[in-house]
């Protein structure tokens, strides 16, 4: 079932040296941070860039990464977010940021995750960690492991946390890539775009929590992600956003205050907003292939979006012709629902633009033997 279809588009320029264009006209919106970046999420494509690859502590935005580990633990079956977790003497003398959880105490996961999300709580993550690994250390090898699988070549963490410790350092940069993989988890949405919430409520212990991201309340289309302070790391900050389909991501590090921080932030969101726009060729979803099937107990497949297909565009470019290029992958059967059978391609000659993984609608079987037969003789009577 291999081919390759093209298509003809016609869509807005793409911004093909980002970066050089930025040095030309030299924007500066950060200059109060030792490093940042801003990328769009869908292509992944840098937007904006000071010194994002400069290696350094990054505090709490590491709980992105636990965050990860985290909700893939929940999606393979391993924890439910109504699961009651016991919390450990240790989980109780983490410090810093925290929810005051005291050893013995029984709380949600989902809770515990509302606290680690909006409240940054350090013993709130202790305690998920030591649920999904057994003990920290267990716990940042699965973190570890992840940034190999995501090869990020600026990163490695020592504990689960964001504390300042040697060889715990990531960049600007890998700390975007690590936030665009976080948001693919979508129930994440449901703590980070949240501005204030209560934990345990209805119980004795019920308390109020509010998100240490302000941009969430005061900056409209603000949905995410982390913040965090410690005193190599200083205040940083990674915020999401999206408008018009356009989802951006700014990592900023490294401030003194952080209403500077805030500020500085909102300059580069509303800086990516008013020079970007996206044309959404398939939402996430969208049918966008249907192909024949030999020897199945259907006639043909749906090929479906795993994730939006777009062109990111300068709002200021003209017009451009584009190609559009499906591939498609050998079939066994059975063919499982979300089961990988191709990938689309958005191109500019040569040059890939993006892509996105096609997969199927619905579970299909293998044609039975009975079926078979006659579709066969079917074929030989009728000269097909």
């Amino acid at each position: 079932m291999k081919k390759i279809i093209t298509i003809l588009l016609v869509l807005l320029c793409f911004p093909f040296n980002v970066m050089a264009v930025e040095d030309e006209i030299k924007v500066d919106l950060t200059s109060n941070a030792t490093s940042s970046v801003m990328i769009e999420n869908t292509t992944g494509e840098v937007l904006y860039n000071y010194n994002a690859n400069k290696i350094t502590s990054v505090a709490s935005l590491t709980k992105m990464m636990s965050l990860i580990i985290a909700f893939e633990f929940i999606e393979q079956g391993g924890m439910t977010y109504d699961e009651v977790i016991t919390v450990s003497k240790k989980a109780q003398d983490m410090g810093g940021t925290q929810l005051w959880l005291a050893e013995g105490d029984k709380i949600t996961v989902k809770d515990l995750l509302k606290g680690i999300v909006m409240a940054s709580a350090n013993d709130a993550m202790y305690a998920i960690a030591e649920r999904v690994a057994g003990t920290e250390e267990a716990f940042v090898a699965l973190m570890n492991k992840k940034v190999k699988e995501m090869g990020l070549k600026n990163t490695n963490f020592k504990n689960c946390i964001g504390f300042d410790e040697k060889d715990h350092y990531s960049t600007a940069y890998d700390m975007a890539l690590i936030a665009r993989e976080l948001i693919t988890h979508e129930e994440i949405f449901s703590f980070s775009g949240v501005y204030e919430d209560y934990i345990r409520k209805g119980t004795a212990n019920e308390s109020w929590i509010s998100n240490t991201n302000k941009l969430v309340k005061f900056y409209p289309g603000a949905d995410g992600l982390k913040t965090g302070w410690t005193d190599e790391a200083g205040s940083c900050i990674c915020a999401t956003a999206m408008k018009n389909d356009l989802r951006l991501i700014v990592v900023s590090l490294g401030y003194e205050h952080n209403n500077v921080r805030n500020s500085e932030t909102m300059d580069l969101l509303n800086y990516g907003f008013n020079q970007y726009k996206v044309n959404v060729l398939y939402k996430k979803g969208d049918v966008v292939s249907k192909e024949k099937l030999l020897k199945a107990d259907e006639e043909e497949v749906k090929l479906i979006a795993q994730s939006d297909v777009l062109i990111l565009q300068k709002k200021t470019e003209e017009e451009k012709k584009y190609t559009e290029e499906i591939k498609l992958d050998d079939v066994s059967y059975p063919i499982k629902k979300g089961t990988k059978l191709g990938t689309i391609y958005i191109k500019d000659g040569d040059k890939i633009i993006n892509k996105s993984i096609l997969v199927a609608e619905k579970d299909i079987d293998k044609m039975n033997i009975f079926k078979l037969f006659l579709t066969n003789l079917k074929n030989i009577l009728t000269g097909n």
